[in-house]
């Protein structure tokens, strides 16, 4: 057949059921290699022939193709279409079983995977391939029938169903491979095992009964048997939900069914042969032998003879149990056996531990096994009592059980005897025994049983090490949520205490090992709900005292036999509380130690914890500090509670000895997110209080890293840690430290050594704490008190903020950039949220310290301005630092010396952008009339003269700027004051650029002169701004008004009656102009307006200037106008005149705004309507009413409604 190819036929119909084309029939590279003897698929039957079969026999190396019988039958009614198609198919699956006898592994995957894939379509086709080839062809090799069932074994598997034929044919051909004997040895048996446990999915009955006969023969089975029974009884996924229930019971008889082979000596010599055979590997045994250790404790459970079944278990325990999975077969064994021989299982184990102690780790294992059998919810018998008895006579032996197997027996003891139901519940168990047993009384005995066990581990290795040893698996138990648990837990750690304080088993020669953690979980018991639990605790505690007392004296009296006179003068001082003082007072003994400060073991008193943490060492208290804060986290209330107060307690009279705090503080902050109960969370704050008197530093560099982002319960931490006003201070300037700590990212260096990675986050992060904690009360003092050093680091850490996002295009000049190496790559930089929240946040953090009472006028003027704004680039973040400084000086600010102290030390600073904050704020400063104090004429031009030698230019620009102030040049002001009328001349020039910037350098000129002003001019200055208020030009009212309010301020706190009435006339104006359809007009009208209230000195400023700032509506308008009428009453006709005219304005919103003015006016004085002059003047505020009834706004329309009818009352009273 081999270099012969099958041509593929035409037809293209569909196949009938169950025999769909495989899309592997359109693959060309198949087809070639499939035999030209299958074109003619009719002549087959040629195959047949007994002299082709002998040619065959002659040919070994050809394979044959020959259809069934029931195939051949088919073929005939079929449509030759049809048939075609399906035989096309059939060859190119015989073609690929064929080609699995290759040896390329790649080849071979690739093969298999089209072979399932062709089964998912035609599975009947596919089985029915594979059975023919296997079974017509069978001089094939065992490798390649190795690979054939392999594939069989996937196609069953990936089928949806199998017929019932198929199963029985199936069934059959794995039975007959599964005890071949090849030299693939049991890889190939169990690949035969592998297609019946397959068969097995779609029909594990049909399979159990085959498997049932084989085993029920007589004759050992098969290991193959075992092996798929072994799969079964492991597997669940081979049954359907229910099955494996049944298929157990099932087992079960079987078992019952083979109780009759034990007393067959080939069967049984067989058994333990199979049984002690060694594995391959020591680490995994195979399926059959772990099925044949359950098999054979089913049949031992099964057996009704006694000592049939002590026998069995002897010879089985006497086989050899080298190997730790061995031991586990056989405890498995012993452990099915005793579920009904339990006393006859308990004398093979006595006698086996007495006559073989070498094979102690045997016998653990099957009492683990019989403990964890025991059902947990029950307590019927004194099983458990009897295993934890046995357990302590085999501790006793030598040698001594390695940590982890006594660490497993000792679990699951405790969990066998503590986890139990509470006892009311134990005896409604037994409530349907003929003859119930004392639950009480079983209970007790099993309790003392597991106190006993504890004892005799203890016996045996007398140190402190393994009194940790076993405590640590009770401390679980110790902080149930059940109450019966800890209940039970606490007074078997008591039992074994006092066993300890009453013997002197302990070596006391060493530190106990985390005795800390000990007290603190006996601690926090000592205030459980439940009075036994308390009342064990505090019994525990005083045991624990005194073993700790019995080792503290005991290294006392060695240092006494060094040095005794040393050792009589600290008996005087009281080191010892049972000295006499002379230093040759012995320990008391066990007795009188008991009582000896009896009184302060009383439930509910503190005393006693605080006694025994005056005996802890410092590794021992933080063990014990550690203790409280794991018990934060518990879910249960009262834990809580008693874990914050122990861990109180423990800080204030011990915190100030920690050596280290950093992850007390970081732990405490993930416990306080679990914490509900509020006077435990206060508690747990307040003890950060107490660690920040002496630990402040710490705790701030740690709960830092815990702030990013800042949640609720960091932000409860850090106010605890202000609570006390030494520690806010402390801790603000820990805050202002990390500000100053102000690395770029890497990448966005000035040419330097790249920082770590992250580590401007702490600086952020300290930014927005800084902002956070100014409105917590517990820091307001100490933020006033750092309002100098505070105003200074946060304008700084906004220029910091703006170097962070700024693109490497946009630096300020070329000898500040970085080299190409440095530059801060688009990776490094922020992302633009996350650039607008920096600085949002560093703005807002300036903001709040601006806010606060004593500065609001400097915050006001920045807000009033719009000046906010400039601090969003680095290109105008100058002009807006230098509005904050000119806000200082114009408002008298109190903190100006503080302020320029901290000047004089940033102006030296190595950071360029500190140096150049502190220059801008410094130029401005020399307005002050205040900073001669603190920096006199000559000592300022030093400082302004070391900044032309700055490395940064901006530097040198901003100290050659300061050194141009007329402060320094007096000569100066009688020069500017004589262009000023050239410059008022230019504000009539026909262009309006020229004409806002002539305005524009008329302010400078007011500012430069400082308080040297100028007093000629400005009336001159005065009338020609306010000339303007009503101009066209938009650019040129907001100059005009900006004009103003600058005059107003230079010339704050001089008696210029003419001025005065300037500013009068001038309030109107600007009122109105605040609903200007210029939004530049309307912010420069509210900062005039209120320059010109502060030098009217109104009152309410601050109620001002949030009105003017962000209050809009009727309700603002109106105290505007109150604030006016009151404030400035002898001039109520000019300022209704000026209404008026704003009557005839052509904008909608101006004039709307103005005939509320007058509206209210007429409300409140009515006599106003005889000094509105003409009848004209009346009419028009009519129409402008009648207008405003159709205005959108809902609460004018109200207003105009009711102004009209109350106008029309008035002028109808008003005598001819």
């Amino acid at each position: 057949m081999d270099g012969q190819h099958l041509e593929k036929p035409h037809s293209h119909g569909h196949a009938t059921a169950g025999r769909t084309p495989s899309s592997t029939s359109q693959n060309p590279r198949t087809s070639c290699h499939v035999s030209e003897s299958m074109k003619d698929l009719t002549h087959l039957k040629v195959l047949q022939d007994p002299d082709h079969r002998d040619r065959q026999k002659r040919h070994p190396t050809t394979i044959m193709l020959c259809k069934s019988q029931s195939s051949q039958a088919a073929m005939r009614p079929k449509e030759h279409k049809v048939f075609m198609e399906e035989a096309y198919n059939a060859a190119i699956c015989f073609k690929m079983l064929q080609d699995l006898n290759g040896s390329d592994p790649v080849h071979l995957k690739h093969i298999t995977k089209k072979i399932k894939s062709m089964a998912h379509k035609a599975p009947n086709l596919v089985l029915e391939t594979i059975h023919d080839y296997f079974v017509n062809n069978p001089e094939i090799s065992s490798r390649h029938k190795f690979r054939l069932l392999q594939v069989l074994e996937a196609v069953i598997r990936a089928s949806n169903h199998l017929e019932e034929a198929w199963e029985k044919t199936l069934m059959q051909l794995a039975l007959e491979n599964m005890t071949k004997s090849t030299e693939l040895e049991e890889a190939y048996q169990d690949a035969a095992s592998d297609v019946l446990l397959a068969v097995c999915r779609h029909s594990w009955r049909a399979v159990a009964q085959h498997l049932e006969t084989e085993v029920l023969t007589g004759v050992f089975p098969h290991r193959s048997l075992l092996y798929v029974m072994g799969i079964m009884t492991s597997n669940e996924s081979i049954f359907h939900k229910g099955e494996k229930a049944c298929w157990e019971e099932q087992l079960a008889k079987m078992a019952i069914k083979s109780v009759q082979f034990l007393n067959r000596d080939m069967w049984f010599k067989e058994l333990l042969l199979a049984l002690t055979k060694p594995d391959r590997t020591h680490q995994e045994q195979p399926p059959e032998k772990i099925f044949l250790f359950i098999y054979y404790g089913l049949i031992l459970q099964a057996e009704d003879n006694a000592t049939a079944v002590r026998a069995h278990l002897k010879a089985l325990l006497d086989t050899s149990h080298e190997w730790p999975k061995q031991r586990e077969g056989i405890a498995l064994t012993v452990g099915l056996a005793a579920a009904r021989h339990l006393d006859h299982v308990w004398c093979v184990l006595e006698q086996f531990s007495q006559s073989s102690p070498i094979k102690w780790s045997l016998n653990s294992f099957c009492l683990k096994v019989l403990m964890e059998k025991e059902p947990q919810d029950t307590l019927c018998t004194s099983t458990r009592q009897q295993t934890i008895h046995i357990i302590s006579s085999l501790c006793k032996l030598k040698p001594p059980w390695d940590l982890e197997r006594k660490s497993r027996l000792l679990s699951v003891c405790l969990r066998s005897v503590l986890a139990l139901p509470m006892l009311d519940v134990l005896e409604k168990h037994t409530c349907l025994f003929l003859e119930p047993p004392n639950i009480q009384t079983l209970y007790n005995k099993t309790s003392e049983a597991l106190d006993q066990m504890l004892q005799s581990f203890i016996m045996q290795n007398p140190t402190a090490e393994e009194l940790h040893f076993l405590l640590s698996h009770m401390y679980v138990w110790l902080a149930s949520e059940k109450a019966h648990e800890r209940q039970r837990a606490v007074h078997s750690c008591m039992a074994l205490l006092r066993f300890l304080s009453h013997n002197l088993y302990l070596d006391t020669k060493e530190d106990f090992q985390r005795i800390g953690q000990l007290v603190g979980m006996l601690g926090i018991l000592c205030q459980d709900p439940d009075k036994t639990t308390q009342h064990s605790s505090l019994e525990g505690v005083s045991h624990v005292y005194q073993l700790l007392m019995r080792q503290r004296t005991r290294q006392v009296l060695k240092v006494e036999a060094r040095a005794p006179k040393q050792l009589s003068q600290a008996g005087k001082d009281g080191a010892l509380f049972w000295s006499s003082g002379d230093g040759k007072a012995a320990p008391p003994a066990p007795q009188e130690m008991a009582f000896t400060k009896d009184h302060i073991f009383q439930p509910g008193s503190s005393q006693v914890i605080k006694e025994v943490m005056k005996h802890l060492t410092m590794v021992e208290l933080t063990d014990l500090i550690w203790t409280a804060v794991n018990g934060l986290g518990s879910t249960s209330p009262s834990r809580v509670q008693a874990a914050a107060n122990m861990l109180l307690i423990a800080i204030r009279e011990h915190g100030a000895k920690l050596e280290t705090v950093a992850n007390l503080g970081r732990a405490i902050h993930v416990q306080l997110c679990s914490i509900h109960m509020p006077r435990a969370k206060n508690n747990a704050l307040h003890a950060v209080t107490l660690l920040a008197r002496n630990h402040a530093p710490e705790l701030v560099a740690t709960l830092l890293d815990c702030s990013t982002p800042l949640d609720s319960h960091a932000f409860q931490l850090w106010r605890a840690l202000g609570a006390e006003q030494p520690a806010s201070r402390l801790v603000v300037a820990e805050l202002l430290a990390w500000l100053r700590e102000r690395p770029l990212p890497p990448g966005a260096g000035d040419g330097g050594t790249p920082p770590r990675e992250k580590a401007h986050l702490r600086s952020l992060t300290a930014m927005n704490l800084l902002h956070q904690l100014q409105f917590a009360h517990e820091f307001k003092k100490a933020m006033q008190e750092a309002y100098p050093e505070l105003l200074l680091a946060f304008l700084t850490q906004m220029h910091y903020v703006l170097e962070l996002t700024l693109p490497e295009e946009a630096r300020p000049s070329e000898e500040a950039r970085p080299s190409e190496e440095a530059r801060p790559s688009e990776e490094a930089r922020p992302s633009e949220e996350a650039q607008s929240s920096l600085q949002s946040t560093s703005l807002e953090a300036l903001k709040g310290l601006l806010s606060s009472p004593r500065h609001w006028q400097d915050f006001a003027h920045m807000e009033l301005q719009g000046a906010w704004k400039l601090f969003s680039s680095t290109h105008t973040y100058p002009q807006g630092a230098r509005l904050l400084a000119r806000a200082m000086v114009e408002n008298h600010c109190g903190h100006i010396k503080a302020v320029t102290s901290q000047l004089l030390t940033a102006v030296r600073s190595e950071e360029e952008r500190e140096r150049k904050t502190a220059v801008l704020i410094l130029t401005e400063f020399l307005y002050s009339p205040t900073l001669p104090e603190v920096l006199p004429r000559e000592a300022a031009l030093t400082v302004l003269a070391r900044g032309l030698k700055d490395s940064s230019p901006e530097v040198r620009v901003l100290s050659l700027q300061g050194l141009a102030n007329i402060l320094f040049h007096p000569e100066k002001g009688s020069l500017l004051c004589g262009q000023l009328p050239a410059f008022l001349d230019g504000f009539f020039h026909s262009s309006e650029q020229v004409v806002v910037q002539v305005m524009g350098t008329v302010s400078d000129v007011l500012h430069s002169l400082g308080t040297n002003g100028a007093v000629a001019q400005s009336l001159r200055v005065a009338f020609n701004a306010r000339s303007f208020f009503d101009d066209d030009r938009d650019a040129i009212r907001a100059a005009a008004m900006a004009l103003f309010g600058d005059l107003v301020a230079a010339m704050a706190g001089r008696e210029l009656s003419g001025l005065r009435t300037q500013v009068h006339q001038s309030m109107v104006p600007l009122l109105l102009r605040l609903k200007d359809r210029c939004p530049a007009v309307v912010t420069q009208a509210k900062f005039a307006l209120y320059r010109c209230a502060v030098l009217l000195r109104w009152r309410l400023q601050h109620t001002l200037f949030c009105t003017l700032a962000w209050e809009t509506g009727l309700s603002a308008r109106h105290f505007l106008w109150t604030c006016l009428m009151t404030q400035s009453q002898e001039e109520f006709g000019i300022h209704l005149a000026q209404a008026l005219s704003y009557l005839h304005s052509s904008h909608r919103h101006m004039k709307t705004w103005a005939a509320l003015f007058i509206g209210y006016t007429i409300c409140h004085h009515p006599q106003a309507v005889s000094q509105m002059g003409s009848s004209a003047n009346t009419n028009l505020l009519f129409c402008t009413f009648e207008d405003l009834k159709k205005d959108p706004e809902p609460s004018i329309r109200e207003f105009a409604t009711r102004q009209l009818s109350f106008l029309q009352e008035v002028v109808a009273a008003k005598p001819k």
